[in-house]
């Protein structure tokens, strides 16, 4: 764990209790009738929290959407600051934490933040509501919805920007990439109950503890929702991998490799602070750029020695072949001119249409270097010993510019993977014994530049 992460998990609690404190010595006023909040009432809005609590919907890259933002943004309407502050913290409990799933520190912090999200959502609806310009104003007014809606949006932003910060603390990831990751997941919950939250509180003057049965439904309803959209993209990723693992079964030495430059391309993905889309691209792109191998023949395919340059060239339609495949899928249009031109170079002299520079898309781009990288570092019927990480990675440097994006590079740098195989090459180990030369990467593009190598001889292809 580290010093920022440690330090983070001490401030973050801290602040969520000065701020519940600083709110009760304010005064726990109910916002509907201008006493003190009484207790049933504050019970009655934690156990409606608990209950939306208990099923939480697990998102694809970690983070997690329960639709108790509902209730907690009703009750920071309806209580004010200092009960909301304690449904927030009493009323998020999961069966993950109950079961012991999430470590104790993990459990304050995930409390502390809800807590610290809920008084901060109370305090923005008083101060929309009971503002000199729009004074008094009731929940069911115009300025009481926008009230309610701006304290939604408090309520969830916090959330967000507080459980991003310490997943990338964790992670070793930048700030920016796991925001814009967390951003689709957290906007489904401000989009879907953050309305629902405020017509719970204006239900509740006429209908009283019922409104935890009248919403009930909703809740059901939106939560169903919710994770149907959740499971249908996860049945389609399993789905592509199965494809995937179809492809790569053909030959035995390409085991997993779809996979891992899958895994290298969000990785890298990440490092550019790209957005959720673009890292679901890269994983969709990432699993079939090799599909277009379904079109060529075992002979060539699985051919142990070099290929003849006839054999060269038909390998080299494999992207061609694996866009026209794909053709017809709707669900990957975007993913196709990734798989098209993942085996273009930077300095134009790759395939298929000898795209230079940034006429390549970047996420192409990205899925080479990714792709370059797990083949140097895995067998190959043409290297049957393959380079390790580092020795793969100063490849990488060493030919940026030439068949690879310098930027990727740089940020294929900053990825785990890299770090990984800087930290291998610096442990001390037996002496390496001398192995039989093979071409690298580097000596067939400085070939190629010499026109001493046809264009398709890449050992770096898989």
């Amino acid at each position: 764990m580290s010093r920022d992460l440690r330090n983070l998990l001490v401030v973050v609690p801290l602040t969520a209790t000065a701020l519940l404190a600083a709110s009760a010595y304010l005064g726990p006023v109910d916002q509907v009738s201008g006493s003190f909040v009484r207790v049933s009432h504050l019970a009655l809005w934690v156990l409606v929290t608990l209950a939306a609590s208990a099923a939480p919907i697990h998102m694809p890259r970690g983070s997690v959407v329960s639709v108790s933002t509902a209730p907690i943004v009703a009750a920071g309407i309806l209580l004010g600051p200092f009960a909301a502050g304690v449904v927030g913290a009493l009323g998020t409990f999961e069966v993950r934490e109950i079961r012991g799933k999430v470590p104790w520190y993990g459990v304050i912090y995930n409390h502390s933040i809800a807590s610290i999200a809920a008084v901060l959502a109370g305090l923005a609806y008083i101060v929309m509501t009971q503002s000199a310009a729009a004074p008094n104003q009731s929940l069911a007014s115009p300025v009481g919805l926008l009230g309610g809606v701006v304290a939604g949006c408090v309520f969830v932003g916090v959330v967000m920007l507080l459980s991003s910060l310490a997943v990338a603390l964790r992670e070793e990831r930048p700030y920016r990439a796991v925001l814009r990751s967390d951003s689709r997941s957290f906007g489904l919950s401000l989009v879907g109950l953050t309305p629902i939250g405020w017509l719970m509180a204006l239900a509740y003057a006429p209908v009283g503890p019922l409104v935890a049965l009248v919403f009930a439904l909703p809740l059901y309803t939106t939560r169903m929702a919710l994770k149907a959209v959740v499971d249908i993209r996860e049945m389609f990723t399993q789905t592509v991998k199965a494809l995937a693992s179809a492809i790569d079964a053909r030959d035995p030495s390409t085991k997993k490799h779809s996979e891992h430059v899958s895994d290298i391309a969000v990785e890298i993905g990440q490092a550019m602070n790209l957005g959720e889309t673009e890292l679901e691209q890269l994983e969709w792109a990432g699993l079939l750029h090799d599909i277009g191998k379904i079109g060529i023949r075992d002979s060539v395919l699985l051919k142990p020695e070099k290929l003849t340059r006839e054999e060269r060239i038909l390998m080299n339609e494999h992207p061609a072949k694996g866009e026209e495949i794909l053709k017809d899928v709707d669900q990957l249009a975007a993913e196709r001119p990734l798989i098209r031109h993942h085996h273009e170079w930077y300095n134009g002299s790759g395939y298929p249409d000898r795209l230079i520079g940034e006429e390549i898309p970047l996420l192409a781009r990205i899925l080479h270097v990714a792709d370059a990288f797990e083949a140097m570092t895995a067998s190959r019927p043409y290297r049957p010993i393959p380079l390790t990480p580092a020795e793969a990675y100063e490849e990488l440097e060493r030919y940026a510019g030439i068949q690879f994006d310098p930027q990727v590079v740089e940020a294929f740098g900053r990825t785990r993977t890299a770090k990984q195989a800087g930290e291998s090459h610096d442990e001390p180990g037996e002496p390496e014994q001398p192995l039989t030369p093979v071409p690298t990467l580097g000596q067939v593009a400085a070939a190629r530049a010499k026109n001493a190598l046809p264009t398709s001889s890449a050992p770096a292809e898989p």
